[in-house]
């Protein structure tokens, strides 16, 4: 696993020195700039795990450069770090963006539970969100094994989840009977069978037919696949 990346845009330099320190010597990698206007070039250059923001920075305050970062990546944590402490402060810090609110004088240990707390929730989220399939409104959830179509609950055969979840793993990619039978039954296909066919129909019954766009499609002398129609290739 790599070591998670932190931006800090803090300047007084002092501190921002001793915060790079104190998240390395916890594993971490660390760098610091003391201007909002390069905390910006940093952001849009490079690949961050979380940002630390003061507010009272040159040339582009805290809130504005939060604003700004939240306006290309809405998903990055930002934790602002200030003396400003009063509740409008806060509000105004959680409206901009920020993820968190911490005020000087703090203890790094805090900071660093800080850190943890939201590395954990978005390696959860992280994990929920790869844990679902999404193509148009067919909703397959890999953890609990369960299928919907427009909030409704489809009920699957393990041999039939398990053949859809492969089929809608890749959208689009056309998946031969050779294939499916080799992923799903384990067996060397037999041109004489017709069990994928039949499977196939089985989910044909179940995800497309009571429902007005068709999700599962044939390329005549290729294969199968999933896909949303209505998307651009």
């Amino acid at each position: 696993m790599h070591p998670k990346k932190i931006l800090i845009v803090e300047d007084e330099a002092r501190l921002a020195e001793l915060l790079v320190a104190g998240l390395q010597e916890n594993g971490m990698e660390a760098e610091a700039v003391h201007d909002g206007y390069l905390g910006k070039e940093m952001v849009l250059k490079n690949k961050y795990d979380l940002i630390i923001l003061d507010i009272n920075l040159p040339l582009i305050n805290g809130y504005d450069l939060c604003k700004e970062i939240r306006k290309f990546d809405n998903n990055i944590p930002v934790i602002m770090l200030t003396a400003m402490a009063t509740p409008h402060n806060k509000l105004a810090g959680f409206d901009a963006g920020a993820d968190d609110y911490i005020t000087k004088p703090f203890d790094f240990d805090e900071l660093l539970a800080r850190i943890k707390v939201i590395f954990k929730r978005t390696s959860f989220m992280e994990k929920k969100e790869t844990s679902l399939i999404k193509i148009a409104d067919l909703v397959i959830n890999k953890s609990s094994k369960t299928v919907s179509r427009q909030g409704q609950i489809i009920e699957l055969t393990a041999k039939e989840y398990t053949l859809l979840e492969l089929l809608a793993s890749s959208p689009g990619e056309v998946f031969s009977r050779a294939e499916i039978s080799d992923k799903i039954w384990n067996l060397n296909f037999d041109t004489g069978t017709n069990y994928v066919d039949v499977y196939i129909n089985y989910l044909r019954k179940k995800i497309d037919k009571e429902f007005d766009q068709k999700l599962i499609h044939t390329r005549v002398g290729m294969g199968y696949y999933v896909k949303d129609q209505n998307e651009e290739n």
